[in-house]
């Protein structure tokens, strides 16, 4: 495996598996990894010749109060993992690499991106969406594989996509964003970067989150009835303190009212201690 720090670099990389005919399948990450990003990693392996897995923590997609000072930066081991993984390269560039021309946002999420996510950490789409668009830039692949745990984001990062189509077609003119199913602890929790920060008791109290779940999926009724099963749940753990609980349609991204049936997508935000976490599950209704 070979780890590259350079734009210019992995733009090199690139050129000459395109010389060769090799497809590109691309994971992005932010470092920390686990078992869910290696099932992304799998994905890709299955897919393309070549394999790049980039590891940066974008500035721009935290706030003020967040947490990116203190955010897990695992590079030595994740290389272990990814190499183990038979990942053709490592991009782990530094801010100044990935925004040479400094910390401009450049891609916005629109109306979507200030709902659920968007509503509690203002800008965060944006940031996020500015990330990829460079990134996809750089290592211009056939593949990109996201994980369903970050819904609202693969649903953004579509729509980015489909739209750059449209406007300008040969920018990423052979890209297809490939999603990869949530990877679970054996007790039900969602894979997180962010669970190495729970403790014992808070780990146990956010199990709560993939119950409440099952209830609203369980519980017979509309939409508010589903909604209403899973806030009670969640209220009733003290650890617990409850951001949001929707159900959408996702195709669009939009609160599904009472009169609406077939399947729809239930997304739960909450902080377990001061650690946040998100979780999602499509349920029919």
């Amino acid at each position: 495996m070979q780890i590259i720090t350079s734009a210019e670099n992995l733009k090199n990389f690139v050129a000459l598996a395109r010389e060769k005919k090799s497809t590109i399948a691309f994971v992005p990450t932010m470092g920390a990894l686990h078992d869910g990003h290696m099932s992304l990693v799998d994905i890709a392996r299955d897919q393309a010749d070549v394999v790049v897995v980039s590891i940066f923590v974008n500035p721009l997609q935290f706030g003020a109060n967040e947490d990116f000072d203190k955010y897990p930066r695992t590079l030595q081991s994740d290389a272990e993992l990814l190499a183990a993984r038979d990942v053709d390269v490592l991009f782990a560039p530094s801010v100044e690499d990935v925004y040479p021309n400094g910390q401009q946002v450049l891609e916005h999420a629109g109306a979507v991106g200030e709902t659920f996510e968007g509503a509690s950490r203002p800008g965060h789409f944006d940031g996020m969406l500015t990330v990829v668009a460079r990134l996809f830039d750089v290592v211009k692949p056939d593949f990109a594989v996201f994980g369903a745990k970050d819904a609202q984001q693969l649903f953004l990062i579509k729509q980015m996509v489909a739209s750059e189509r449209t406007t300008n077609p040969q920018r990423w003119h052979a890209l297809q964003i490939i999603e990869g199913v949530t990877v679970r602890e054996p007790d039900g929790l969602a894979r997180s970067s962010r669970n190495r920060y729970l403790s014992d008791e808070e780990h146990r109290a956010a199990l709560t989150l993939s119950a409440a779940m099952r209830a609203a999926a369980t519980t017979t009724g509309n939409a508010s009835v589903r909604i209403q099963a899973a806030a009670q749940l969640l209220a009733a753990e003290p650890q617990v303190r409850l951001d949001y609980v929707a159900l959408v349609d996702s195709s669009s991204f939009e609160a599904v009212d009472d009169s609406f049936s077939g399947q729809a997508l239930l997304l739960i935000a909450a902080k377990v201690g001061n650690t946040r976490l998100i979780d999602n599950l499509s349920i029919t209704i």
